[in-house]
């Protein structure tokens, strides 16, 4: 074959070697006889494929990336979420890898049947908890089991983390998934037969000093009717499909509808020493650079956007839009 044919240096080095004795004739005919062999066991065969894995893969980049700007929004800290590994092994076998106690959500994917499992590491829910209680955001130096209230506030979180988890994988099916229980002994929860293949999609996070992993255990017989979908192929077509679609511009249009944006009213302004601020008591009058009659600055975001004139709508303070300012439009964007 045009593969084995040697070139004349590749030759001479050949014969070179054997002449001096670095490389006998037999050490190369034993390594042409040996085979690659990759050892396969029957007894747990594998349900995905090396394209389905990489599907996966890449849909829960995607998750994390979501569930990173989540967490980084709510804690208000750095948060970095990357995908660690997919793997696909036996439900006892993912059942004997998590600590005890641990966070374990068990939720449905709706309208697959069956559930799945999100397991986060108790050092990231104490994380998560001491920050949101205002704490610097490190675990314990033992691990418990939750409160009441540190349960109810881990459980807006997952549900959360789920939503992130349906807007990843929208691009292979339209899923609703519903948190049903949160455990913390890992043997309470037995959603498959032990024996069932079931895809781990790891997740390492790191949240300021504190750093742990987040699994999704997913069943094989949940995910079997679809099993055509989590091709690369498909889900890239199906990106590319959708970008078209009207019902997708009408999407976007919808979330930048809701759109939360700061909008105030400069009434005017003036200018004080630090010694006059300082001396300011009730009654103290600051007079504006503006006019009674004149149009206030109505800033959206950070730029001046329109003009008004300042009022009352039944008893509440309200102003009324009279002019549109147009400048700068074009670098805003």
């Amino acid at each position: 074959m045009a593969g084995d044919i040697l070139s004349q240096s590749e030759i001479d080095d050949l014969l070179s070697a054997l002449s001096t004795g670095m490389v006998s004739a037999e050490e190369i005919k034993d390594e042409q006889k040996q085979r690659k062999i990759k050892v396969y066991d029957f007894k747990r065969p594998d349900k995905f494929s090396k394209d389905q894995i990489r599907t996966l893969y890449m849909l829960h980049e995607h998750f994390a990336r979501l569930m990173n700007t989540y967490l980084s929004g709510i804690l208000r800290t750095i948060v970095h979420i990357d995908v660690a590994s997919v793997d696909q092994l036996t439900y006892e076998e993912f059942i004997r890898s998590l600590p005890n106690p641990s966070v374990i959500g068990i939720f449905q994917m709706s309208p697959l049947k069956g559930n799945a499992i999100l397991e986060i590491n108790p050092n990231i829910v104490f994380s998560i908890i001491d920050r949101l209680f205002g704490g610097p955001g490190l675990p314990p130096a033992k691990l418990r089991a939750l409160t009441d209230i540190e349960d109810a506030i881990i459980r807006r979180v997952i549900n959360k983390t789920l939503e992130c988890f349906q807007d990843a994988w929208k691009q292979v099916v339209v899923i609703d998934p519903k948190l049903e229980v949160i455990e913390t002994n890992p043997q309470f929860t037995q959603i498959v037969p032990p024996n069932d293949m079931v895809v781990i999609i790891t997740l390492h996070v790191k949240i300021g000093q504190a750093e742990g992993l987040v699994n999704l255990c997913i069943p094989y017989l949940v995910v079997e009717p679809i099993m055509s979908k989590l091709t690369t192929t498909y889900w890239v077509a199906s990106a590319v499909a959708k970008q078209g679609l009207p019902e997708h511009n009408h999407a976007i249009q919808r979330k930048v509808e809701k759109t939360l944006i700061p909008m105030l009213v400069e009434l005017g302004r003036a200018t004080v020493t630090i010694q006059e601020l300082l001396g300011l008591t009730v009654d103290d009058v600051l007079q504006l650079d503006s006019r009674i009659d004149s149009d206030l600055n109505i800033i959206v975001g950070k730029n001046e956007k329109f003009r008004g004139k300042p009022g009352l709508s039944g008893r509440k303070v309200a102003i009324q839009v009279t002019q549109l300012v147009s400048e700068g439009d074009d670098d805003n964007e």
